[in-house]
């Protein structure tokens, strides 16, 4: 398996291996809300999401997938914007990624829309929704199976067009999943990896390191947990206290510490050494809007945290799966 000179499985290792080329990803907006937001589960959304819907870098403009066409457009127009805002070649192949808010909750005809159009486009190579395990139903995965058969063909040099579904775990651990206000269980969560198995449809699993209350070993097993369920890919995610949330009162108030990045670091080394070498990773770290963001400020500077990290790794030997689970 070539990881081209990284010590781990990573997302830009996959696009060369598969396409030939690297592939840049849009986070767009398409206009979702969220079940824990327009109060069928709550309306004041996980504690640490902020008003954007963890969609804070998405590009938006008017939204206009309740028809075909213009959802088309709309697609077009976002692609656009994401070249001008990412200093990208229009040659570029990207993958559309709906990331604001719960992307397979609402009407499932504007969805089926709006996934459609992107899976059109010449430039795009495929799709990521995310969403929550609980926004899962019979409409959605019919909608999905009946776009991975039409668009999900070959592509470039032979590799087909996809189509992946993110999902928020954060934590397998109850009483952390209590305090988020993630409201559905473990088992949920599992039911909807079942789910996309059945119809063959790859998915990513979100892990939040630095939630309150946890500890290296608690985040240790969450990431061991996933490697059970043999996703696709996962994204390492460091928790960031935003302006505006629960989470950043409860910081203010001194109800928990955040990482320094040193302890982070190490951290993701660890997760990445029992983590199955065949899984994606993602993402290792993040960062939050600068404008919004409270802590660690130190996660702001993402090059720099990645460059400690691949720094650490070397130093360390470490690679992706040499640590039995």
């Amino acid at each position: 398996m070539n990881w081209h000179g990284k010590p781990y499985y990573s997302l830009d290792a996959y696009f060369k291996n598969t396409y030939g080329e690297k592939c840049y990803k849009i986070a767009v907006d398409a206009g979702c809300t969220c079940p824990n937001r327009d109060g069928t589960l709550d309306t004041r959304g996980c504690i640490f999401c902020s008003a954007g819907g963890s969609g804070d870098f998405a590009v938006s403009v008017e939204n206009a997938r309740q028809n075909p066409d213009n959802a088309y457009r709309y697609i077009d127009e976002c692609i656009r914007l994401g070249i001008s805002k990412f200093n990208k070649s229009a040659s570029d192949r990207f993958v559309i990624y709906f990331q604001a808010y719960t992307n397979t909750y609402g009407n499932i005809e504007d969805l089926k829309n709006m996934w459609e159009a992107a899976l059109q486009n010449d430039r795009v190579v495929g799709i990521s929704i995310a969403t929550r395990p609980d926004c899962l139903g019979r409409e959605v995965t019919a909608a999905l199976s009946e776009l991975k058969e039409k668009y999900c063909i070959s592509y470039g040099k032979g590799a087909p067009k996809f189509i992946w579904v993110e999902l928020g775990l954060q934590t397998i651990h109850k009483s952390t999943e209590l305090y988020i206000r993630r409201h559905y269980g473990l088992e949920v969560f599992d039911r909807a990896c079942d789910i996309l198995k059945d119809v063959d449809i790859p998915f990513i699993v979100h892990v939040i390191l630095g939630l309150p209350g946890e500890s290296r070993e608690m985040m240790l097993d969450t990431v061991k947990y996933v490697n059970g369920k043999k996703p696709f890919g996962i994204k390492l995610q460091l928790l960031h206290v935003l302006k505006g949330t629960d989470l950043a009162s409860d910081y203010e108030n001194g109800s928990f510490e955040v990482p320094d990045m040193e302890e982070y670091v190490d951290l993701v080394c660890r997760c990445v050494e029992v983590l199955d070498e065949n899984i994606v990773i993602h993402r290792l770290t993040g960062d939050g809007p600068k404008s919004i963001l409270v802590a660690p400020e130190w996660s702001g500077n993402k090059k720099l945290v990645l460059n400690a990290l691949h720094k650490t790794m070397k130093e360390r030997g470490c690679r992706q799966g040499s640590v039995s689970a």
